[in-house]
């Protein structure tokens, strides 16, 4: 007998509703969602099925449960939350009416699962993210540094302020109190940063060192090994998209289509997919429009969107074709390659036939 399980997880619990192999309701309660909570709660629910498949919406924590679960032999599915809200939107939204929800998904077949990625992706992710979490905070506090200086008057003559030169201009400078000691406490965090941020760097350069496909994307225009840890970190494996197009629309640079009957409209960005995967493809993209292979097609667009918005346009088409280029470099295990058939009006890329 299979037990079907809707957990809906909140900060501190986690609402639970369990129906048996026919549909019938076994039990609706709430449980603990800390460790000795959810191995009550698979004591609990042991005498009622051989196996239990359980659900759980896409959420900080859930990861957690999905663990803890699986150990104790539970079968558990991480569902995408926006797709559960498309398969059954409620009139009526409860915590309880949310695991009755998540239940009936699992008992009839229909959980739109996500890929979860292994302990060693997970790894390696926090490793790449935790780096461009102190990477803003680094661009923040050099904000404000150039924010006081322009407050005061003065100007900043040098390319780089935080650099040799643009330290002596600094120390050079008198700013009233008490921007002088804010100022002064703002460089060193900024020192502090660089100190770490380094040390990072240094740590993902030798992991990246024998990662699988860092070697192949550094050979993609625009693409450092900084940025190719980060995007294989975040791609996980190449398998599981079985094209292209998947892959772009899992970085969620595609524009939200909104069609009924002969109209056709494009919106803003999906934006669904993982954030960090869209920062790196964006930042390479910005380096890759000055490659001859791509700055033909750069200018174009920019030039036709206009001034204002024709840049960020253009360097999000760019992103695109990359993420296209990835995929097809990741899953012939081959460098990168330009190609641009006869008569084609924008560049492809990869050692593929044109698609």
């Amino acid at each position: 007998m299979v037990l079907h399980v809707g957990l809906d997880l909140s900060r501190r619990r986690v609402d639970v509703c369990a129906i048996g192999e026919t549909g019938e309701l076994v039990g609706q309660f709430r449980s603990p969602v800390d460790r000795d909570g959810l191995f009550g709660l698979s004591r609990r629910l042991e005498p009622y099925g051989e196996q239990v498949r359980a659900v759980v919406e896409s959420m900080n924590g859930a990861r957690f449960v999905h663990d803890e679960l699986t150990a104790y032999g539970w079968r558990v599915l991480v569902a995408d939350a926006q797709r559960v809200k498309g398969l059954a939107p409620l009139a009526c939204k409860t915590d309880k009416v949310d695991a009755r929800v998540l239940a009936e998904l699992s008992w009839r077949d229909l959980v739109p699962a996500i890929w979860l990625p292994t302990a060693g992706v997970r790894c390696e992710r926090e490793r790449a993210r935790y780096r461009m979490h102190l990477v803003k905070h680094r661009t923040t506090l050099k904000n404000r540094v150039h924010s006081t200086l322009i407050a005061h008057g003065h100007q900043a003559p040098v390319s780089d302020l935080f650099g040799a030169q643009g330290r002596r201009l600094l120390a050079s400078l008198e700013l009233p109190d008490p921007w002088a000691g804010t100022t002064t406490a703002t460089l060193e965090l900024i020192d502090d940063l660089d100190r770490r941020i380094a040390g990072i760097e240094r740590e993902l350069q030798r992991a990246g060192a024998e990662h699988r496909y860092v070697p192949i994307l550094m050979t993609a225009p625009g693409i450092g090994w900084i940025l190719a840890y980060t995007i294989a970190a975040e791609i996980g494996e190449i398998e599981r998209f079985p094209t292209a197009k998947r892959l772009v629309s899992y970085t969620g640079l595609c524009p939200r289509v909104h069609q009924s009957g002969e109209v056709d409209l494009r919106g803003r960005l999906s934006k669904h997919g993982p954030r960090y995967l869209r920062w790196a493809l964006i930042d390479a993209a910005a380096h890759a429009s000055r490659h001859p292979i791509y700055t033909e097609r750069y200018q174009q667009i920019r030039r036709r969107v206009g001034r204002q918005r024709g840049s960020k346009v253009a360097q999000i088409d760019l992103a695109r074709r990359l993420a296209e280029a990835i995929w097809h470099m990741l899953t012939k295990n081959e460098p990168f390659t330009p190609f641009t058939p006869t008569g084609a009006t924008r560049p492809l890329a990869a050692t593929t036939a044109p698609h």
